[in-house]
């Protein structure tokens, strides 16, 4: 049999976006894709970054990191020292940003946890729904025989329950 091969990852033309809303989802899109990068720039390399673009729609964003005032003093004058008030607000925010970050990760671990404990529960309650002869076809031969021991433990069980309430019948009758 013959295997297709899809088209895989293509180029897109840069050009611009004709239809109105598909050119507003894109812009979306993308600029969260240009926080992403440029915060993982500022975590990867310590580097100071800024960007400010306006929307299709001509709203204005921006991302700064440390803070604005820091990034256009050392665009303007590269060689020129941050005062210690800069430097000190700055130090702060990368504090910050790292703080959250940490939070951020640490919620992240807590939603995988929840999610996996959910994965978990959910094959749980299917399996206990399903009648116990349906799932005896699941086990392994280990589990097999654990099942065949409790069952025979159980029917002895049950044949001396029955045995004592016969006897406890026929002597409440004179037999």
């Amino acid at each position: 049999m013959e295997s297709k091969k899809g088209k895989g990852r293509q180029k897109i033309p840069m050009k611009k976006i004709e239809k109105q809303d598909d050119r507003y989802v894109t812009f979306s899109k993308r600029r969260s894709g240009l926080y992403k990068k440029a915060s993982e720039l500022v975590k990867e390399c310590d580097v100071d970054i800024g960007m400010m673009f306006f929307s299709p729609t001509g709203n204005p964003f921006a991302f700064f990191h440390p803070t604005v005032d820091a990034v256009v003093s050392r665009f303007q004058n590269p060689d020129l020292k941050l005062s210690e008030s800069t430097q000190l607000v700055a130090a702060q925010a990368r504090n910050r940003v790292n703080g959250l970050q940490s939070g951020l990760d640490e919620l992240d671990l807590r939603e995988d946890i929840a999610i996996a404990n959910k994965n978990v529960y959910d094959k749980v309650l299917e399996t206990t729904q399903k009648s116990k002869w349906e799932s005896i076809e699941q086990l392994n031969a280990e589990e097999l025989t654990k099942f065949e021991a409790w069952l025979n433990v159980t029917r002895f069980n049950l044949q001396n329950r029955l045995n004592q309430l016969e006897n406890g019948a026929s002597s409440s009758f004179g037999y």
